[in-house]
């Protein structure tokens, strides 16, 4: 009860979400670099994490934690916002040693969770989803999106050659660099870890780890935009 009611423990929540989230990021970059290297292994990889049964177990938690992660920002959003009251708006200006991220971060989150959506639509929708699909009969054998369900390198290929969806993606990604370098450090000292030689340590190690996070992604982006001039939105380099 304490974990559910207490500001306290609706941050813990929080944190742990979000630290399980990284983690779940951390995976999904270093898969996705595989493509970069061998479209083949990457599209074996995603044969392997299809309609399988532990990868859709895997999905309902990966959504479970996401929407328990966005539900609890908004609860802990308006509560801050009632417990300031009249003083909401008292100061306008902000404080030099709050960080621009930490006074976004709902808006940062939103942004996010809207990049979260466009890329379901791009790569599970037409992946997963397609081969649930056909699991239950409402695709068919030869039909081309269950052809094209694992092959993932295609899919990255077509995405990437739309020079306005690359900039989304690079504008999102920008956008979840700074939810998760103010995120990680916060999550951090929700959990106890507030020493200040320590922290300030962990909050240097977050922002770098962040970093290379992030940078992977893009990577991808970048590298597979630059290749649709070369050989075309079917070929995956």
């Amino acid at each position: 009860m304490w974990l559910i009611c207490s500001s306290i423990g609706k941050k813990l929540i929080m944190s742990i979400t979000g630290i399980c989230l990284i983690l779940f990021l951390t995976f999904h970059m270093l898969m996705n670099l595989v493509v970069i290297f061998s479209p083949e292994a990457y599209n074996m990889v995603c044969a392997m994490l299809g309609a399988n049964w532990y990868a859709l177990i895997a999905t309902k938690g990966l959504a479970a934690l996401a929407l328990i992660h966005i539900v609890y920002a908004f609860v802990l959003y308006f509560n801050n916002k009632k417990a300031r009251g009249n003083d909401a708006y008292a100061v306008t200006s902000r404080p030099k040693e709050v960080e621009w991220a930490s006074q976004n971060m709902l808006a940062l989150g939103i942004v996010v969770a809207a990049f979260l959506v466009l890329h379901m639509f791009h790569f599970w929708a037409k992946m997963q989803l397609v081969e649930v699909q056909h699991m239950l009969g409402m695709v068919g054998d030869n039909d081309p999106a269950f052809l094209n369900a694992t092959n993932g390198a295609y899919h990255i290929a077509n995405t990437f050659s739309n020079p306005v969806i690359v900039i989304l993606y690079l504008v999102a990604l920008g956008a979840l660099w700074f939810h998760l370098t103010h995120g990680f450090w916060s999550a951090l000292h929700t959990m106890g870890i507030n020493n200040e030689k320590w922290f300030s340590r962990w909050r240097c190690i977050g922002n770098i780890y962040v970093t290379i996070l992030i940078l992977g992604f893009a990577l991808v982006v970048v590298t597979f935009f630059i290749k649709s001039f070369t050989c075309g939105v079917a070929c995956p380099l």
